[in-house]
């Protein structure tokens, strides 16, 4: 299935941040929702910052326009304010791209478990993340970042324990 490019993708004028305030906060609520369905479609995590400019996401050969460095920044910024972007270093050149936050993430593995009758059951990462039972979740693949953090947050609501086993960790579902 490819990935379908909102309207505004092929009008130029959306490559270049508008000063009226309102126009502004209409385009960048387009283009966070952009990256973020780019990111989810992709099934992309981390994004650095340099070879965004290149990305399909934010370079239109088709009509050759692209969003400068500083347009990005500012994307990234907005993302970031809304709790789908988190830095990975000082210098704010990768990120990881948070498409679902890790509450919806442990939300969606809970209601598998519960669907399934796992409850009270001990799972690897790996087994949760990779194995045959979740092939075709939407979970299947998770990187263990988002799985560890999506784990966290169903811990801090009693649904779950991580559990350290050997050289892996595991969890615990109630």
């Amino acid at each position: 299935m490819s990935f379908e490019w909102p309207w505004q993708y092929n009008f130029p004028p959306f490559f270049t941040l508008q000063p009226n305030v309102d126009t502004r906060q209409k385009q960048l609520a387009a283009w966070c929702s952009l990256a973020l369905s780019y990111c989810r479609h992709h099934r992309l995590y981390t994004l650095d910052v340099m070879e965004a400019q290149e990305s399909p996401v934010f370079n239109n050969k088709k009509i050759e326009r692209k969003l400068s460095m500083e347009a990005i920044q500012v994307v990234f910024e907005e993302l970031r304010k809304k709790g789908n972007l988190e830095w990975l270093d000082k210098n704010k050149s990768r990120c990881l791209v948070m498409w679902r936050r890790p509450e919806e993430w442990g939300k969606l593995i809970y209601q598998w478990v519960s669907k399934n009758g796992m409850v009270n059951s001990v799972f690897t990462l790996y087994e949760l993340s990779n194995g045959d039972d979740t092939e075709g979740e939407e979970f299947h693949g998770l990187e263990e970042w988002m799985l560890l953090r999506s784990l966290q947050a169903l811990q801090t609501e009693g649904k779950a324990e991580i559990i350290t086993m050997d050289d892996s960790k595991g969890v615990k579902f109630f």
